[in-house]
């Protein structure tokens, strides 16, 4: 009986394909697994075996699978169930979901490859050079790729030769799946087992001698390697670093029949544990704190850890993992920033060791596909998972606690491309399909989580002191209007701020600079005219970077030579408004010419471990001043650190968002929390035009409470969540007359079709990105009526507009929980 399997495609489709499976390999599949298959006229994708079945698809005639990849499935039943409800609720397609929970290394390439084919050897005499070329590859070995192909004989005449190879029937074209990832392997050095008995061993130390120098000093360095570490295995880099001996004396060795050289596939990533992290106690409000967690999981599946910053949060956390840890569970720790990951990683893998693992968009494909492999089969190296927002879609076969630290974050949301998810939100459902306990952490909530924890659904636990008895910081307020008037302000630092770096540098202890802006300044203009250099694909100005001498847009990457003079008026007069961390950085510079600083920006830690050593020199004392953007405000603990400055912070509650105030709240208490968090007392300097700002007394006064009760008050009053939920549409095209017709025609169609409140269409604030124009719509769906049924009439209504033949150009991306 013919076998059938539905298949998930990597590709934005809203449904599933249906293949037949040859009969020889029906005991075979499973669910799970990956398949190559056919798609289209000549392509060939690696699917997922959603289901099997017996049934043929009506519509279609089935094609049958390539091959089966994988000899077990390669994802567990709850990601396929969390993959389903990601597509259900955030309105995109399962094979989006599928694309971005899936290393690299396992989604295979499609290649086109060339093979010789029997032909006419008089044709070759005809042959172009180039052709001649590859037939001449050809002959060598069985096939060659595309790119191969073009290296031989450069890819502007690759097509054409090829185009040439194939009218003369010489080679055919197979469109094939090729596999990406390989392991990491690793040489280990042994002794010959001709010499294991004790006469040979004694005749090979007998012959040593005669040995040359760098042999002789090979085996010694062997023998006593073995005699101090009898059942660990020898590194052959280690050999030849100890010994100081080359490769080609360890190749000799070998020839001789003296050495064995043996390959074991390694993980990329190793952790080592530290004894003395073991000791650390919890103090009473802690052990409190503790006690009420367990308390509330007899009840409750969800609990918000509200804890003010350096209140010793992280190590009640590592009690509750051990735990779980000890009942054989698996651990997910998220975090949302890779700079946050960086620090907690030294302080869990040296109190747990290589049971963590890592998984975060700077580790390599290959690295990422060890962790997935050590997550699907539970083993002992990845027992702890901390990671990004992606790490929420790793097979977790046993999982038993989620935590997520500093859980108000807006980087827990995905943007671009689909799947637009929350982590947070993810990492909660993803608990409940697998029965595990899931712990929010912040000093800041979000509204949303305090407000379920007022509900009781959620349990609430509080750490509402630093720990140690540590004092929380001072919060000063710098009246720029006041320095301006009295001739106090130099560049962008006040006297006080100025006199606060000298009074700390000069003790040895640290300081953090905050300015959320990276670039030189944020604006070029020219004094004449008043003309400001715009991007030409983005409706935003364009961002001056000093360091690279250039004018740049952070939207679509375009850059320009810094000009010499206007391009309005041709005047060379031209002078930069605003601050960025690279203006910072050289003002301070030119203040205190010999302390050591450094930026932590998108700028400086492009590399894969420039985050790591700018913070690892930070935490040895080697800087004396870090200014950073919200980088530095997420989480970092470093005990030096006594002063913390606020450059601008008007600029922050000046958003076009609902949550501005929340966020700038939470932003300048994050902050703020940096300094002082050990036996040194911290101080904290916000500068502002606006020192009587609700939010900044409130910040001072490290009041969350009523910054809570005045953002429910007026989100009830104007019905914004958590009192509804939210739905945005963005229509965005290069035809700006087309966008504006589709958006009224969608805007129109939902008002007929859906009883929900829906603002818009209406320009964003950057109207225009990559030369595409944007129109937004917001659904505000009330909390009585049903989300599903919402989005389910959505979506009926989407396919109605992409049904429509003008509008079909028209991209369209639906967000839901846009915050």
């Amino acid at each position: 009986m013919t076998q059938f399997v539905d298949v998930i495609l990597p590709l934005a489709l809203p449904q599933l394909f249906t293949y037949s499976v040859p009969e020889t390999e029906n005991k075979a599949v499973m669910v799970g697994m990956r398949v190559s298959v056919p798609f289209g006229k000549s392509s060939s994708y690696t699917g997922l075996i959603a289901s099997i079945h017996d049934q043929a698809p009506a519509l279609y005639q089935a094609k049958d699978i390539h091959q089966i990849i994988d000899d077990a499935p390669i994802v567990s039943k709850y990601q396929l169930a969390l993959w389903e409800w990601i597509a259900s609720y955030y309105c995109c397609h399962l094979g989006e979901v599928f694309r971005a929970s899936m290393p690299k290394t396992l989604l295979l390439e499609s290649e086109t490859l060339l093979m010789l084919k029997s032909h006419n050897p008089d044709v070759i005499k005809d042959l172009s050079d180039e052709a001649y070329l590859l037939w001449e590859a050809l002959q060598l070995q069985p096939q060659l790729n595309v790119k191969t192909a073009a290296d031989i004989v450069s890819m502007s005449k690759v097509y054409k030769t090829l185009q040439e190879l194939l009218q003369a029937g010489i080679v055919e074209l197979e469109e094939a799946v090729v596999e990406t990832y390989k392991p990491k392997l690793v040489n280990y050095l042994m002794l010959h087992p001709a010499y294991e008995t004790e006469p040979a061993l004694v005749a090979l130390l007998n012959n040593l001698a005669k040995q040359a120098d760098k042999q002789k000093d090979a085996l010694m360095y062997l023998f006593q390697w073995k005699a101090q570490h009898p059942a660990i295995p020898l590194l052959e880099k280690q050999l030849i670093e100890a010994a100081g001996v080359s490769k080609a004396t360890v190749n000799t060795l070998i020839r001789k029949g003296i050495l064995v050289r043996y390959t074991e596939q390694q993980d990329r990533v190793i952790f080592a544990n530290d004894a003395n992290a073991k000791n650390t106690q919890l103090n009473e409000i802690q052990e409190t704190a503790l006690n009420e967690l367990h308390h509330h999981f007899t009840t409750k599946e969800c609990n918000l850890l509200f804890g003010v910053t350096a209140s010793g949060k992280t190590e009640v956390y590592k009690k509750m993992m051990e735990y779980y840890l000890d009942q054989g569970f698996q651990v997910l720790y998220l975090l949302p920033e890779i700079a946050l990951t960086t620090q907690l990683v030294q302080r869990l893998t040296a109190y747990f060791g290589n049971r963590v693992a890592v998984y975060h968009s700077k580790y390599n494909s290959q690295e990422r596909f060890e962790v997935w492999k050590h997550v699907l089969h539970a083993n002992p190296e990845a027992q702890i998972v901390i990671g990004a927002r992606s790490s929420v879609l790793l097979p977790f076969q046993h999982l038993g606690l989620i935590i997520v630290d500093e859980e108000h974050e807006p980087s827990y949301k995905q943007q671009d491309p689909a799947p637009r998810y929350h982590a947070r939100d993810t990492a909660l459902y993803l608990a409940r399909i697998t029965g595990a306990k899931t712990i929010l952490g912040s000093a800041t909530p979000s509204i949303e989580s305090y407000e379920h924890a007022v509900q009781g659904k959620y349990g609430l636990v509080t750490l509402n002191q630093r720990f140690g008895a540590v004092q929380m910081p001072k919060i000063e307020v710098v009246d720029l209007r006041e320095a301006q008037f009295k001739k106090q302000l130099f560049g962008p630092f006040s006297k006080n701020l100025l006199e606060a770096i000298a009074e700390k540098t000069d003790k040895g202890e640290q300081v953090i600079l905050f300015q959320n802006r990276r670039g030189y300044a944020p604006v070029l203009e020219c004094m004449r005219c008043g003309h400001v250099p715009q991007c030409p694909h983005c409706d935003v100005s364009l961002t001056y970077h000093k360091f690279r001498n250039q004018l740049r847009c952070h939207y679509c990457g375009y850059a320009m030579a810094m000009p010499t003079h206007c391009h309005q008026c041709r005047d060379n007069q031209l002078t930069t408004k605003g601050l960025g961390t690279e203006q910072i950085e050289m003002e301070l510079a030119s203040q205190f010419p010999k302390l050591r600083i450094e930026r932590l920006d998108t700028d400086t830690t492009r590399g894969k471990n420039s985050l790591e050593t700018i913070l690892d020199r930070f935490k040895n004392r080697e800087i004396d001043v870090l200014i950073g953007t919200q980088m530095v405000a997420k989480g970092l603990d470093f005990k030096m650190v006594t002063l913390v400055g606020i450059i601008h912070a008007d600029a922050l509650w000046y958003q076009p968002d609902f949550r501005a105030s929340e966020r700038c709240y939470q932003l300048l208490t994050q902050v703020s929390g940096r300094a002082g968090r050990a036996e040194l007392a911290g101080q904290v300097l916000i500068q502002t035009y606006q020192p009587s700002h609700p939010i900044i007394e409130l910040v001072q006064q490290g009041n969350y409470m009523a910054m809570f009760n005045s953002q429910q008050t007026e989100r009830q009053s104007f019905n914004y969540p958590p009192f509804c939920r939210l739905i945005r549409i963005t229509l965005r095209h290069k035809n700006y007359e087309l966008v504006q017709q589709a958006a009224h025609w969608l805007a129109n169609s939902i008002r007929q079709s859906i009883e929900t409140p829906l603002l818009g269409p209406e320009e964003p604030p950057i109207a225009r990105i990559r030369n595409e124009f944007h129109r937004t719509m917001m659904m505000k769906i009330p909390l009585h009526q049903s989300t599903v049924r919402v989005k389910k009439q959505l979506q009926r209504t989407l396919t109605a507009f992409e049904s429509i033949a003008a509008y079909k150009a028209v991209k369209r991306t639906v967000t839901v929980d846009p915050y």
